[in-house]
């Protein structure tokens, strides 16, 4: 990689303050001695949170010279909110000091353009790597043994003197609970996604009667079972025999469990533990085939439908063939409707479905939108919900009404749906028979899903780390409508051509791979498809000429971009590779002398 371009780092500015430094605030001139890794992420973002945990080996073993500081960027206007942040911190076992900067001045002086974004500042202050995406953890493991090799040797590199100070726990029997489940018995069971574990509830839905999982993270089966950051559950029929009860989305392991309920015990059923990246395996045997953060799981038309929400997927698992597949989406993230392998997803995060089971309702939390799938014709619709950058809290006629980042949908009995609008912190519901969205509750800390109970409707209130039972309302609360966009500002570009630039450059020690064909990716689509004139499509150059329509004044650019790096070393039999990946989603604005070229970067420095 050539990192020795000598930019000085802007400074850390951030109107929310400091995390995870025991109250005392930080500039870059703390960090002095120190390689610092900028951690650009917002906690809405599924790949920011797959590079949190990417980066958790690199912090753990070079604990003594490098500080990760993470850097929250708001895509909602609930993740600018500094209490959501503190929650998010703890949600996720951040260890690191976090600047909450809910305004964005830190990402604009670091010209970052995507979640999530790392940015790599050596010992003397000077920025000398930038990367995009995931997959990056080798790469940067990679250039911090050269900089600790180099710094050491100039006397310039500072060890020991963390300044990470960890917040205080929150006591409690749940912790960030995700959704929850009705027990035949009337006991409830709890994903408790920040105890990795699974609660069972009495009815009372407080008191705890067992605990399955010992709190740690882990992928462990058998009668001490581990899980981690576990987040739908799933009962399935009765008599078919499969050994297991409750067939659980266990989140960050990028896998599925089986739970047998006589005895706690507990089964892998899909997915090996790894994440599936571009290239892998899209169906096959389920204990063979890669996942990437199921997030929900529902039994539907004979099978269990999972909420891919690391792929912007639907996938299913077959029990009785104990296979696994895509059912519904390309990995493009958007909202776009149609034949199930057309359509585009972005992070769906819970499932439901209606009770003639010819529906699947999906809640696609990145699009604020509730979607659906129909069983006999296997086509995508959208109920409500325009697109990645609109959001906010409407009622009213379903066309013109507003989520913001649902994670859940349950159906209730007269058919209509009920929506966990977590950034809303309400409760909403969709007839579709009249085609309207209205407001059932609202004071409700970011519910992430809910159980119909004998006409009352149990809300899984993940902030509250708590379940509250509430009464279905015969009318409606009546709520001041507010519309939002994105806080990111849109990219000024001269309509005609454009010169799209991903930049790339391999780790030190690797070099693209093409001996057994092309080891790089661009894919281009636009909202709406009428902005590209020309220049859509997937190839496998990273540099691509478009052509902008002069009759589209706004839009948004998508643009995947995939590259595998592997050893360089001639004497290695067996080269190691690595895959980096990231999408864009470029809010442009098209204006007579904006910029003609676009530049990208997924690693290296422009």
């Amino acid at each position: 990689m050539a990192y020795r371009a000598r930019v000085r780092a802007p400074e850390l500015v951030g109107k929310g303050g400091w995390l995870n430094t025991g109250g005392k605030d930080l500039s870059l001139a703390d960090f002095r001695g120190k390689i610092v890794v900028l951690d650009f992420w917002t906690f809405c973002c599924i790949n920011c949170l797959h590079v949190l945990d990417e980066l958790r080996e690199l912090e753990e073993k070079h604990r003594d010279t490098v500080v990760i500081v993470g850097v929250h960027s708001p895509k909602f206007v609930h993740e600018a909110d500094h209490q959501a942040v503190v929650d998010a911190t703890a949600r996720y076992e951040v260890h690191h000091p976090v600047l909450d900067d809910p305004e964005l001045v830190t990402w604009k002086q670091y010209a970052v353009r995507a979640w999530p974004t790392l940015v790599v500042v050596d010992p003397e202050g000077y920025v000398v790597a930038q990367h995009a995406g995931e997959g990056h953890a080798h790469a940067i493991a990679r250039l911090v043994e050269e900089l600790e090799t180099e710094h050491t040797a100039k006397g310039t590199l500072r060890r020991g003197d963390s300044p990470y100070v960890p917040a205080e726990p929150a006591a409690g029997d749940l912790r960030f609970p995700g959704k929850a489940v009705r027990l035949p018995d009337g006991h409830y069971l709890v994903a408790d996604s920040g105890h990795h574990s699974l609660v069972e509830l009495a009815e009372d839905g407080e008191t705890v009667l067992r605990r399955i999982g010992d709190g740690e993270r882990g992928l462990v089966d058998g009668a001490a079972p581990r899980f981690s950051e576990p987040q739908g559950l799933a009962l399935v029929p009765d008599g078919l025999g499969l050994g297991y009860d409750v067939v659980v989305a266990d989140t960050v392991n990028h896998a599925l469990r089986g739970v047998r309920l006589a005895d706690g015990t507990v089964t892998t059923l899909a997915g090996t533990g790894r994440q599936w990246w571009q290239g892998s395996a899209t169906e096959g045997p389920a204990r063979e085939v890669d996942l990437s953060s199921p997030w929900d799981v529902a039994w539907f038309d004979g099978r269990v439908w999972i909420a891919m929400a690391g792929v912007h997927q639907l996938w299913a698992f077959d029990p009785a063939g104990g296979t696994v597949g895509v059912t519904a989406g390309t990995t493009n993230e958007g909202l776009v409707d149609g034949p199930a392998a057309e359509a585009w997803f972005a992070q769906p995060s819970g499932l439901a479905v209606s009770a003639d089971g010819e529906r699947l309702w999906v809640a696609d939390a990145e699009t604020s939108a509730v979607r659906w799938v129909s069983r006999e014709t296997l086509t995508v619709h959208t109920a409500v919900g325009t697109g990645l950058f609109d959001f906010g809290h409407r009622d009213g006629a379903a066309g013109q009404a507003l989520l913001q980042h649902p994670l859940g949908v349950s159906v209730l009995p007269d058919g209509s749906v009920a929506v966990s609008d977590t950034y809303n912190h309400a409760l909403r519901r969709f007839d579709p028979a009249t085609g309207e969205v209205t407001t059932l509750a609202t004071d409700l800390r970011e519910p992430s899903g809910a159980v119909v109970v004998d006409g009352d409707i149990v809300v899984v209130e993940s902030a509250r780390h708590r379940l509250t039972r509430l009464r279905l309302p015969e009318e409606a609360v009546r709520v001041e409508s507010v519309a939002h966009r994105t806080r990111r500002a849109a990219t000024e570009v001269a309509p005609g051509r454009l010169l799209l630039d991903v930049v790339f450059s391999a780790p030190s020690g690797q070099k693209l791979d093409e001996r057994y064909g092309p080891s790089t990716r661009l894919l281009v689509s636009s909202t709406p498809p009428e902005l590209l004139v020309s220049g859509a499509g997937a190839d496998s150059a990273l540099s691509r000429e478009l052509e902008l329509s002069a009759e589209v004044t706004e839009g948004v650019l998508h643009v995947s971009a995939m590259a595998a790096s592997c050893d360089d070393d001639p004497e290695i039999e067996y080269p190691a590779c690595h895959v980096h990946q990231q999408d864009w989603g470029v809010p442009v604005t098209l204006t007579p002398g904006g910029a003609d070229r676009l530049p990208l970067v997924l690693a290296g420095m422009e």
